[in-house]
């Protein structure tokens, strides 16, 4: 696989070419998934939970998503590397800037926060200074508590204009990608078609340009429950290399995430 860009992503988009993307929190998972077909792979929030142990993405720091960060790096030259800003790392443009340097620097290729049309400044920020941006919207786990819980957004008509409406802000703003989140495909489609950006998945049906799960979803040993949305690929394979080879297969087809995975 040859080195993933941006532009090899718009490119995916143009083509109709399935986006496959995965978490990733170290070398050794980070060179397994580039060699079975991962283009992205993302440094989330989300070790705080299966890493960590913890209820909620909250508790993490930023010097934690650097450390991961070059972790996963070290594992392959090659693979788009998205990290998270974590909670609260980005109340203003400066703090933005500032944290987002720290994980470039660590080998991020793009930088992902969650929220949407009051971001506008600080994306417009990082993108002057030449940091890549990653959009977040739908079920955004750092704003869990506003939400009273995990649950699905946008099923109403009007959250779902809202959700459109920063997607597009997103855009405007200077974000090159965007990922959705625990919301009804039917929307998904919606955002997807009126972006020219990227689209990535989770929870979203197969509408979207591309997909991404946690790894640890992904091969059945998450410390909490398997999400909806997610499915065990080694329970069907029985090895890692040949799970993520069918996970990236059936993305790129269609066949994952199926209607059993979405939400209405």
């Amino acid at each position: 696989m040859s080195k993933i860009t941006v532009s090899t992503l718009n490119k995916m988009k143009a083509e109709s070419n399935k986006i496959t993307a995965l978490t990733a929190y170290d070398a050794s998972f980070a060179k397994l998934f580039h060699e079975n077909g991962v283009e992205v792979v993302l440094v989330g929030d989300s070790l705080g939970m299966v890493l960590q142990g913890g209820d909620d993405t909250l508790a993490v720091t930023n010097q934690e998503i650097a450390y991961h960060t070059r972790c996963v790096r070290a594992g392959s030259r090659d693979l788009f590397v998205i990290a998270d800003l974590p909670f609260m790392t980005y109340a203003n443009p400066n703090d933005a800037c500032k944290n987002a340097a720290e994980l470039m620097r660590a080998g991020a290729n793009m930088i992902k926060l969650e929220g949407g049309e009051w971001l506008h400044d600080s994306i417009k920020s990082l993108t002057q200074q030449g940091i890549p941006v990653c959009g977040h919207l739908g079920l955004t786990p750092q704003s869990v508590h506003v939400f009273g819980g995990f649950k699905i957004q946008g099923r109403e008509e009007a959250q779902a204009q809202k959700i459109i409406a920063d997607a597009k802000a997103l855009e405007a703003a200077g974000a090159q990608l965007l990922v959705l989140e625990c919301i009804p495909s039917a929307l998904a489609k919606r955002i997807t078609d009126s972006l020219s950006i990227p689209t990535i998945g989770i929870g979203a049906g197969n509408v979207t340009d591309g997909q991404i799960l946690v790894m640890h979803d992904l091969v059945g040993i998450s410390a909490g429950y398997i999400p909806k949305f997610s499915k065990n690929f080694l329970l069907e394979t029985g090895n890692m290399p040949a799970a993520v080879k069918k996970y990236c297969n059936d993305v790129k087809s269609g066949v994952f995430p199926s209607a059993e995975h979405e939400f209405k």
